[in-house]
């Protein structure tokens, strides 16, 4: 399935081209799939719906609402007093314990 069309386009181009006549290894060729794929079309299966994929949690979630009002206090603060991305993770894991997180983590 090198190409960008839904799998219900691709499953009806299989029954469409075998219906034209062509051999189940054919329709593997043109359609650039597998066999199952091939037999799955041709019993009149629907393709099965995509899985969400589930947000991993990143260990810098917990801290993200104090990260958010540091940054909304340096919005009034002259700019040399504003926090840099090493203050925020030295405060982090200084007054917070936060020992799972790294200073790349909080810089992006």
């Amino acid at each position: 399935m090198g190409n960008s069309q839904s799998k219900v386009e691709l499953y009806a181009g299989i029954r469409r081209d075998h219906r034209m006549g062509l051999s189940l290894r054919a329709l593997q060729r043109t359609h650039n799939v597998t066999w199952r794929t091939v037999r799955r079309a041709l019993d009149g299966q629907w393709p099965e719906p995509r899985k969400r994929q589930r947000r991993k949690e990143s260990r810098l979630d917990p801290y993200k609402p104090l990260i958010d009002g540091m940054l909304l206090a340096d919005l009034d603060a002259p700019p040399k007093q504003r926090h840099t991305a090493q203050r925020i993770y030295d405060r982090l894991v200084e007054g917070h314990g936060a020992d799972a997180i790294s200073y790349s983590m909080i810089r992006v």
